[in-house]
């Protein structure tokens, strides 16, 4: 799971999760003149506790997890944001529908409280406002741009490398230069009384350079496959090392190469 793809959309169903998790344990209804009398928080009715609380929890998991992972999940046949955002929707409905009638019509039945019905408590008013929030931004996160941005924005690095330099000391690459061993020619230079061998010429039209992705991006096989065998960061330089035909061809720290297919974004080193 990447943190780094969740969207502001998502950060509003969490927040919206947070407070009815709150709410959950404030009163499920009132009487008027119950003469401060401890009224039973949402736990202790189970309709609301399954329809209201637990769903709206549930979904809200759902969402956020969905987004995460680096490919989507199925349940029953049905990928898990979808399952989610039914979950938030089912438990607004539940909510709206105990707000009405918080007992069940109890209203008209002699209670020990005076002549006026319950009302619905400030728990179940908390509650129908947190699920109605959710289920708004779990809808309007993949149609509305503004909160499909980063929750968590890309860090900059603290000194980009300039286009074609070498990584700093330490960052992995294959192919950096090395200090020679005891008794043994730089690399790079011919052994000694041979002729240089051959320069391999560059790519044409093509010089490899650092870039980082602005959100996790999946790096499939060069083999063309579907799965993906890695994914890159954001916050983190890449070598970009040539130009595929199914996209750009990229190293990662631990010399795994790939291709990224979306390149759509990236910041060039």
């Amino acid at each position: 799971m990447n943190i780094r793809s969740l969207t502001r959309g998502d950060g509003v169903v969490i927040g919206a999760a947070v407070l009815l998790f709150i709410a959950s344990f404030l009163d499920n209804y009132s009487y008027d003149g119950d003469n401060g009398l401890d009224m039973p928080s949402l736990w202790s009715s189970g309709p609301v506790l399954l329809g209201v609380v637990l769903a709206g929890l549930i979904g809200a998991a759902l969402v956020v997890v969905a987004r995460a992972l680096p490919q989507p999940r199925k349940v029953a046949g049905l990928e898990l944001g979808p399952f989610g955002v039914a979950f938030t929707l089912f438990a607004a409905w539940s909510a709206l529908g105990n707000v009405i009638d918080p007992v069940g019509g109890l209203d008209n039945i002699g209670n020990g409280f005076g002549s006026g019905g319950p009302d619905a408590g400030v728990g179940l008013i908390l509650a129908l406002v947190a699920t109605l929030i959710m289920a708004g931004a779990a809808i309007a996160t993949p149609l509305v741009p503004a909160l499909q941005a980063a929750l968590i924005p890309a860090p900059s690095p603290a000194a980009p490398q300039p286009y074609g330099a070498q990584p700093p000391a330490g960052y992995g690459y294959p192919g950096a230069p090395q200090p020679g061993g005891f008794g043994g020619q730089p690399q790079g230079q011919p052994p000694f009384g041979g002729q240089p061998g051959p320069a391999q010429p560059p790519a044409p039209d093509f010089s490899p350079f650092w870039f980082a992705v602005p959100v996790a991006r999946p790096l499939f096989g060069e083999d063309g496959g579907a799965a993906p065998i890695a994914e890159l960061a954001p916050g983190t330089w890449y070598l970009a090392v040539e130009q595929g035909a199914q996209g750009l061809v990229a190293q990662t720290q631990d010399g795994r190469r790939g291709v990224l297919r979306d390149t759509s974004g990236i910041q060039r080193g």
